[in-house]
């Protein structure tokens, strides 16, 4: 056994894998220009939490589910309204989610709430390490009642409060019978002031109770999510039949 080998080995059982492809070069070159010890070990080290930080961050985004392509570089912020452009900028940075608080996107379909709240959330991730974890409230529904019926909804409860962040899709499309109702609700309570929620919707507040069916459920509900909440309004035009219309038209111009 060389030496050489001998030494990856003992990197790589020490989970140093960053330094392995690089410690051979990175001698030659400190050799070369004359580095110290110590500023070749500390070359060595950065490397090592560089590649750490990038598997981290990897791992970060495959499990938050995000769907693909909605993020911030996507998205066109020329076709938001003013109000939310500035609002922007600090919910990016992240400081809500350290106060539990929660984004509340409203508009109609194909508004773009959807990518907007898929890009803060990718952003979480990038700048802060926030675990995030994106599910639509049909399938999260589903897991609650499941979960429900096997006598382990505390456990998944507990499973979805490792996330800083849960991004609730679509909670306007659920018509809920009284069960799915019930552990929905009982999911946002165990969230509220702990963890933070980004939901999206295409039902305003005063139209909720087709969600909760219960006025008193409906109030409650809309009262934890919004006393430390920012609500992002998206208007306008449809951004799926304005690039359908685009489409159509770049088409007819090759034709």
């Amino acid at each position: 056994m060389s030496k050489a080998l001998s030494l990856d080995m003992k990197l790589r059982s020490m989970c140093l894998t960053g330094m392995v492809n690089q410690i051979e070069p990175m001698a030659q070159r400190a050799q070369k220009e004359g580095w110290t010890f110590i500023r070749y070990v500390e070359y060595l080290c950065d490397v090592e939490l560089a590649e750490r930080a990038r598997r981290k961050t990897e791992r970060l985004l495959k499990q938050a589910a995000l769907p693909e392509g909605k993020t911030l570089e996507s998205l066109n912020q020329d076709d938001m309204p003013l109000k939310i452009r500035r609002q922007l900028p600090p919910l990016l940075e992240g400081d809500w989610v350290e106060r539990a608080d929660n984004i509340l996107v409203f508009g109609l379909p194909g508004r773009g709430k959807t990518h907007l709240a898929c890009a803060i959330a990718r952003e979480l991730i990038l700048k802060r390490d926030y675990r995030v974890y994106f599910i639509t409230t049909f399938n999260l529904v589903q897991q609650l009642l499941m979960a429900k019926r096997d006598l382990k909804i505390s456990v998944l409860l507990d499973k979805l409060q490792r996330f800083d962040v849960i991004v609730l899709d679509d909670i306007g499309y659920v018509q809920q019978s009284r069960e799915e109702m019930e552990v929905l609700f009982t999911f946002m309570a165990e969230r509220y002031e702990r963890k933070s929620l980004i939901i999206t919707s295409n039902l305003v507040f005063s139209e909720w109770d087709k969600i909760f069916k219960d006025p008193m459920t409906t109030a409650a509900a809309i009262d934890r999510l919004v006393h430390h909440a920012v609500i992002l309004e998206l208007d306008g035009d449809s951004y799926r039949a304005k690039n359908a219309k685009e489409r159509k038209q770049k088409g007819g111009e090759t034709k």
